[in-house]
C-alpha cells in the first residue's frame, strides 16, 4: 500500500513540474521533429534515396550478373559432365571389346598349340616308328649276313673235311664230262 500512495505522488508531482519548453512554446519533442524534417529534407536535397537506390540497383545488377555466369558455368559443368560420361561408357565398351578380341586370340592361341601339339606328337611318333621299322631292318639284314657267312663257313669246313684231292678231281672230272657232252 505504501508502493501505491507512493507511485500516487510521484505522478502529482510530475504534473505540477511540467516540461521545459524552449522559447516557451516549443518543448523537446518538437525539435527532435524539426530536427528530423530538415535531416530528412538534407537527405532528399542531396539526392541520397537516389544514390541510395542506385547502388541497390548496381549491386542488385553484379548479383544478376553473378548469377547468370553461375548458371552458364553450371551448365558447362553439365555439358562437360555428360561429355565425359560418354566418354568413359565409350572406354567401357572399347575395353569390353578388347577383352572379348583377347579371348578370342587366346581361345585360337591354345586350339592351334592343341593342334600343334598333336602334329608334334604324331610326327615324332611317326619318326621313332620309321627309326624302329629301320632299327629292324638293319637288324634282320646283320642276322641274314651273318647266318649268310656262318653257312657259307659251315658249307666251306664241311667241304674241306669232306672232299679231298681225290674227290675234287672226280668231281672236276664230272663237270668237264657234263661239258663235253653238252
Amino acid at each position: 500500500m505504501a508502493d501505491f500512495l507512493f507511485i500516487l505522488s510521484e505522478a502529482a508531482g510530475a504534473a505540477t513540474h511540467g516540461e521545459p519548453k524552449s522559447f516557451g512554446i516549443i518543448d523537446a519533442t518538437a525539435w527532435v521533429s524539426i530536427a528530423m524534417a530538415i535531416f530528412i529534407a538534407i537527405l532528399l536535397w542531396k539526392k541520397v534515396p537516389t544514390m541510395v537506390a542506385g547502388m541497390l540497383d548496381n549491386k542488385i545488377a553484379e548479383i544478376s550478373k553473378q548469377l547468370g555466369e553461375a548458371e552458364q558455368l553450371r551448365l558447362e559443368a553439365e555439358s562437360l559432365k555428360a561429355e565425359y560420361e560418354a566418354k568413359l561408357a565409350r572406354a567401357a565398351k572399347e575395353a569390353d571389346e578388347m577383352r572379348a578380341r583377347a579371348d578370342a586370340e587366346a581361345e585360337t592361341l591354345v586350339a592351334k598349340a592343341k593342334a600343334d601339339a598333336t602334329a608334334l606328337i604324331a610326327r615324332r611318333k611317326q619318326m621313332a616308328e620309321d627309326r624302329i621299322a629301320a632299327a629292324e631292318a638293319n637288324a634282320l639284314a646283320e642276322v641274314r649276313t651273318a647266318a649268310a657267312k656262318a653257312a657259307t663257313d659251315a658249307a666251306a669246313r664241311l667241304i674241306a673235311d669232306k672232299h679231298d684231292a681225290k674227290a675234287d678231281k672226280a668231281l672236276v672230272d664230272d663237270a668237264i664230262a657234263a661239258v663235253a657232252k653238252a
